[in-house]
């Protein structure tokens, strides 16, 4: 008979150690695997966010060893959790070794859940914008594939916001467009259309400004609400101002808009962009 022993750092200010003996016999191994969960917990409630996450992946080999996937990923899920409070690219190998063992049990649902939360680790702690674009993507993917297309046009919009941000406006074009095309013709979504639209003018504009009067008429004669809206709107005032140069009529445009309808930082940050190709641009929008 084999004997291993699971021990932790300090974990309290008495600098406690936690000392568990495990009778690891052939027959004793799902024993093992639940006295692992046990110490993990333990360690949590100590807040020893490594030694709790290094026990729950520990209790995931043992799942997974006997062939308890379901168990196996959980483990692996709870070990990101946990890590996710001390070493988040610790936590993005657990969870990213549960989204393969649900993705081989065909559970793709779960797997784009686990994946966007990687994409969010990438995006707040480990600040690796691509890296967080791939799992959106691979998101979008799952849930395109299981017909969840509310969830896979959230994962495809930040997915476009951060390729605008990185300067790939062809990507991110082709994102709002195809979520503007999918919720026009939806009646409790077609309202946030003309905002994509928006948003892929603006695209546009940045790239050429005739390009993006075309944009515009192909909107509209898309989805005829957008030529009311005040978003419509506010892109003929600008494609005039550009066309004159003039950046006193742009930049009262867009504070005119702003007065009622308020910009956000990803809107305000394209419309800087356009701004600076105006002559004697002064570089802000005030």
């Amino acid at each position: 008979m084999s004997t291993c022993f699971i021990t932790s750092d300090r974990f309290s200010t008495h600098h406690c150690i936690l000392y568990m003996k495990v009778d690891c016999g052939p027959h004793k191994v799902e024993e093992a695997c639940e006295m692992y969960c046990r110490a993990a917990n333990m360690f949590k409630m100590a807040k020893n966010w490594n030694a709790a996450g290094n026990a729950f992946c520990q209790a995931a080999r043992i799942h997974m060893q006997l062939q308890n996937k379901h168990d196996s990923a959980t483990s692996f899920i709870d070990a990101g959790n946990a890590f996710k409070k001390a070493d988040p690219s610790e936590a993005i190998k657990c969870l990213n070794a549960a989204v393969d063992i649900y993705t081989d049990m065909g559970r793709f649902t779960i797997a784009a859940k686990h994946h966007i939360t990687i994409a969010e680790i990438y995006e707040s702690e480990l600040v690796d914008i691509e890296k967080a674009i791939a799992h959106y993507e691979q998101a979008a993917d799952y849930y395109k594939g299981e017909e969840s297309n509310s969830s896979a046009n959230k994962c495809l919009l930040k997915v476009g916001a951060y390729a605008a941000q990185l300067e790939q406006y062809a990507k991110a074009i082709e994102i709002y467009e195809q979520v503007g095309s999918s919720t026009m013709d939806n009646p409790l979504l077609k309202y946030s259309a003309k905002e994509y639209f928006f948003k892929a003018s603006l695209c546009h504009f940045i790239v050429d400004e005739l390009n993006a009067k075309l944009a515009v008429e192909k909107y509209e004669e898309m989805f005829p609400a957008f030529s009311d809206s005040r978003e419509c709107k506010l892109l003929k005032k600008l494609l005039d101002a550009h066309e004159e140069q003039n950046c006193e009529a742009f930049t009262e445009a867009i504070k005119e808009f702003d007065s009622i309808s308020r910009l956000d930082q990803w809107q305000t940050t394209m419309l800087l962009r356009i701004k600076k190709t105006i002559q004697g641009d002064e570089g802000d929008l005030k």
